[in-house]
């Protein structure tokens, strides 16, 4: 699920992508991803793509909040969470920093 996420993101030119296992820190999901878009617009379209892959993955979402605003859309597929975001709100949220992101940890274990 993780390489289909990946790729529908890379589809549509989503930016600063970044995956965080929270196995041991959320009761709700095992990882997130996070990536940015540089409009509103793009944002929705990243969202509302990722959830179309998904579905021709034959993973239907459990939800996706956010397609109204696209200040940060968010795509519930259980085991995973995408959040989409614009860059000031994934700047003034820093979820990285919230689930304790360290991309030299995270990059050590995808090798």
């Amino acid at each position: 699920m993780i390489i289909a996420v990946r790729e529908a993101l890379d589809d549509m030119k989503a930016r600063d992508i970044v995956e965080i296992d929270v196995t041991n820190k959320s009761t709700v999901t095992d990882r997130m991803v996070i990536a940015s878009g540089t409009s509103k617009r793009h944002v929705m379209s990243i969202g509302q793509h990722v959830q179309e892959e998904m579905k021709h993955q034959g993973l239907m979402p459990l939800g996706i909040e956010g397609l109204d605003t696209g200040d940060w859309v968010l795509v519930d597929l259980g085991d995973l969470v995408v959040h989409v975001m614009m860059p000031d709100a994934r700047s003034f949220y820093d979820l990285e920093k919230l689930w304790g992101y360290d991309e030299e940890v995270e990059q050590d274990t995808a090798h």
